[in-house]
């Protein structure tokens, strides 16, 4: 299962996910759920880091992503947030066996 958490202030502002794991859901290459996940997420960190560029923490590896921003660059990241929150949660609803989404707050 892949594991979404979203880091959030107890304002509500979004500062950061963390993505583990695999759907299962296809052989490794093949499976179109871990693509759409793995997909939103790199374009989510490298808009932050690229296009927005802000000073975030960024760890990646087979299975894993962390994006961590600092607190002071949750407005400028506010819309990205929410847009790949929200295409999270419809990956979740869509392929509920697959995906979980979670909130940790920070």
């Amino acid at each position: 299962m892949i594991c979404a958490e979203f880091f959030t202030r107890p304002d509500g502002d979004l500062v950061g996910f963390r993505i583990s794991g695999h759907s299962g859901s296809g052989e490794e290459g093949n499976d179109i759920i871990c693509a759409a996940v793995s997909s939103a997420a790199y374009m989510t960190a490298n808009t932050v880091t690229e296009i927005i560029g802000v000073e975030a923490q960024v760890a990646a590896e087979e299975g894993y992503m962390l994006v961590r921003i600092p607190a002071k660059a949750a407005r400028d990241c506010r819309v990205l947030f929410a847009g790949f929150k929200l295409h999270m949660l419809g990956l979740e609803e869509q392929y509920s066996e697959n995906i979980n989404v979670s909130y940790v707050e920070v």
